[in-house]
């Protein structure tokens, strides 16, 4: 990573995975660049344990295994980004950009508590309530909604959603956000009155009141 060091960033390097969970959890980091083929504790489950103590560093998982399924899960367990080995160092450092400018964005301007009708999150204790229920959602169910909630009464497309929920470069077709939403629908409009999620056919999906 010598190359991220002549970019000015200060980088501080481990070679196995126990070693880089307990540096991971001793400090606040900026970004992680995470591997998930490593020695002792793979990435996947460092992956885990850091989103359960914090959910806003920004995570950009390295592999050299280029399978769905490893993709699926890491997004699923929280990681922003997923470059596949071998990769330019000028394609990480734009993406290293980008979610660092991208966290700044959000810490600027995002309101700790978003809300729509009678739904709340609470961005820094992560709590969903809807109708006074609280609502139990996976790391990328709440990145949705939280998106969704940032961009309340506007119609967001299909491919929209994937660039700022799932923060890369969507290889494949959108079923991806269909197979979220629905999801999502199940979780916070099946059993709840208005309905919120609104499917603008041809389009993408947009949060609002029904009822307004």
């Amino acid at each position: 990573m010598l190359e991220l060091g002549h970019e000015g960033y200060e980088v501080h390097h481990v070679a196995d995975g126990r070693e880089g969970w307990k540096v991971a959890k001793s400090e606040k980091w900026d970004l992680i660049l995470l591997d998930i083929m490593l020695p002792q504790l793979n990435g996947l489950e460092i992956l885990r344990r850091i989103r359960q103590v914090d959910s806003t560093v920004p995570i950009i998982l390295l592999t050299a295994r280029d399978s769905i399924p490893d993709k699926v899960s890491g997004l699923d367990y929280g990681a922003n980004d997923y470059v596949t080995k071998p990769f330019s160092i000028e394609e990480l450092l734009a993406r290293i950009r980008g979610l660092l400018r991208q966290t700044k964005i959000v810490e600027l301007k995002t309101s700790p508590t978003l809300h729509i009708s009678n739904l709340t999150l609470d961005s820094q204790t992560r709590i969903v309530t809807r109708d006074q229920q609280s609502i139990e959602l996976t790391t990328k169910e709440y990145e949705l909604l939280y998106f969704l909630l940032q961009n309340k009464g506007t119609v967001m497309s299909r491919e929209q959603i994937l660039s700022d929920v799932w923060g890369y470069e969507f290889i494949g077709d959108t079923n991806t956000v269909d197979v979220y939403i629905r999801y999502l629908r199940q979780k916070i409009d099946r059993d709840f009155e208005p309905k919120l999620i609104h499917t603008v056919r041809g389009v993408g999906y947009v949060l609002q009141d029904s009822n307004q």
